[in-house]
């Protein structure tokens, strides 16, 4: 029977390997499971259990479609199943790129049969989104509180009725910050009320307190709350018998003796089968904000999370551990890298710079990707129309096939890595002529881009290629066959963007505005290791 279960595995295995091309692959096959659960930029995890099944979003800051939805049986295994926000408001806005804006840290709950998504707008306010069913259709956006340096919301239906949300404060716009209040809201969760009372002052032990997360347990009500900072905090955790306080504080989980630096901001679930579980993410760097699962139980009526390796009395996160206890086994899953664009749409894993206009590009029926070169910008750091996807794991190769169908010259289309420094293979139209090269761009107030000698290349159709090693070096190749690859340009050292992960993707851009622009057709994009 064990040797079955191998072979089963191992099986699964190889068919995410072929057919998904999947990287990173939490589940260990044998009842454990190895952190981080997902090896990719989902910041500032959300979660809520709903029966069996459990629904995570995090934030999407400037990239469209935002708020993604993903989906678990078993806390381990996840798919992308949707996004909740379709186009960001208002749109005159995030119309144009606006790196670091956008979506920061959101809550999903489930309340009287309907999910709730609380976002916030550091420019704008509190915004309230809902659905019957997680895969929506959700509604439009209703900004709920207006105001500037309103973060990280989180609700709480009490059990009397009442409805109360916690926030925090982004000291750039609001002007104060490591602060969390604590205000009322109509039961129906569409008007946050200007009645705010301060729970915690982090500025004595915990500094850039925020993240809150609302419970409330055994008559007590719980605010989970990081501090410390994003790449070094920890998990903080308040509790009082009253909603407004005052509020006892514990720390409950920091990095100690391991390797997993900021361990914390996350969500709380509990299991069909009564087992406590917290979701965190880990900063790491270019590689965004990766998710982490850690074993939880209450102790005195206080949250004791991961283990205690160097015996302090606070908790430390977990590597590899036995897997939640849901009442069933379910199979590997995981999220969408790879799309052969066979479909008449996108994959999940898509996500463009800005809201998406109709003329960046459409998913046909014919096995490929219309993407059209009517972008015209500087530089490509602040084009809305390149199509990016997070990166999946700490090493894997991205390939495309693309068939430049340029119509101007000026035109170029390519494989792109994006962060605050980005680079890209750029094949270009040059006067009827097309040309390959490498251009790396770094972006400090303005944004300054070198590149190597182009390459002619006596085919429209080429294959691009790019191998991520540790630490984030990338590494570019190209091809006419599919056989042989050629090395161009230099390494790249991967960088974050603003507030999110690198990113792997496409583009297609012009120099000139014209009546009918060029378009590359993309007939696959493939992650493999």
């Amino acid at each position: 029977m064990k040797n079955i279960k191998i072979i089963f595995f191992l099986l699964a295995i190889f068919c995410l390997q072929k057919n998904n091309a999947q990287v990173w692959i939490p589940d260990n096959g044998d009842g454990t499971y190895t952190n981080p659960i997902l090896h990719a930029d989902y910041s500032d995890p959300d979660v809520v259990r709903v029966g069996d099944d459990y629904y995570m979003t995090a934030s999407s800051f400037n990239c469209i479609p935002g708020l993604p939805i993903l989906h678990s049986k078993d806390l381990v295994n996840w798919k992308i199943i949707g996004h909740a926000l379709v186009k960001q408001p208002p749109f005159v806005t995030y119309d144009k790129v606006q790196h670091g804006n956008g979506v920061w840290a959101p809550s999903i709950t489930y309340h009287k049969n309907e999910f709730y998504i609380y976002y916030p707008d550091p420019d704008f306010g509190i915004y309230m989104i809902k659905a019957k069913r997680a895969e929506g259709p959700w509604s439009e956006p209703l900004l709920v509180k207006e105001g500037k340096g309103l973060i990280d919301p989180s609700p709480l239906w009490d059990t009397d009725g009442k409805a109360y949300l916690t926030h925090a404060f982004a000291g750039s716009r609001a002007q104060i910050k490591s602060l969390l209040v604590v205000c009322t809201m109509n039961p129906e969760g569409t008007i946050v009320n200007n009645d705010e009372v301060m729970v915690i002052d982090g500025h004595e032990g915990e500094e850039t307190i925020e993240g809150p997360k609302f419970y409330k347990r055994n008559g007590y009500y719980y605010i989970f709350a990081p501090s410390g900072g994003v790449p070094t905090g920890w998990q903080t955790i308040l509790r009082s018998k009253n909603v407004f306080g005052p509020y006892e504080k514990k720390k409950v989980l920091e990095q100690g003796s391991t390797t997993i630096n900021g361990p914390h901001q996350g969500a709380w679930v509990t299991t069909q089968t009564g087992e406590d579980w917290f979701f965190h993410f880990q900063d790491k760097g270019a590689y965004g904000r990766i998710v982490h699962l850690q074993p939880m139980k209450w102790v005195n009526d206080w949250p004791v999370m991961g283990q205690d390796f160097d015996n302090n009395g606070v908790g430390e996160p977990v590597t590899t551990f036995k897997k939640p206890n849901v009442g069933k086994k379910y199979p590997i899953e995981v999220p969408e890298t790879s799309d052969e664009f066979n479909e008449p749409k996108l994959g999940l894993q898509w996500q463009w710079q800005a809201n998406k206009q109709i003329n960046f590009g459409f998913p046909t029926s014919l096995g490929y990707l219309s993407l059209y070169c009517n972008t015209t910008t500087k530089n490509i750091f602040n084009a809305p129309n390149l199509l990016l996807q997070k990166f999946p794991a700490e090493e894997f190769t991205a390939t495309t096939k693309l068939t430049f169908n340029s119509r101007i010259s000026g035109e170029s289309t390519g494989l792109i890595i994006m962060g605050l420094d980005y680079s890209y293979l750029c094949f270009k139209n040059d006067n009827g002529k097309f040309y390959l090269n490498q251009k790396t761009g770094t972006f400090d107030k303005k944004v300054s881009e070198t590149e190597t000698k182009p390459i002619l290349i006596e085919n429209s159709t080429i294959y691009l290629r790019v191998k991520i090693n540790k630490g984030g070096i990338c590494s570019f190749f190209y091809s006419l066959d599919d056989k042989n690859y050629q090395a161009i340009g230099n390494d790249f050292t991967s960088k974050e963007g603003k507030w999110i992960g690198a990113k792997v993707g496409l583009f297609a851009l012009g120099e000139e505005i014209k009546n009918d622009s060029g378009n590359v057709a993309v007939d696959w994009f493939r992650v493999t290791k």
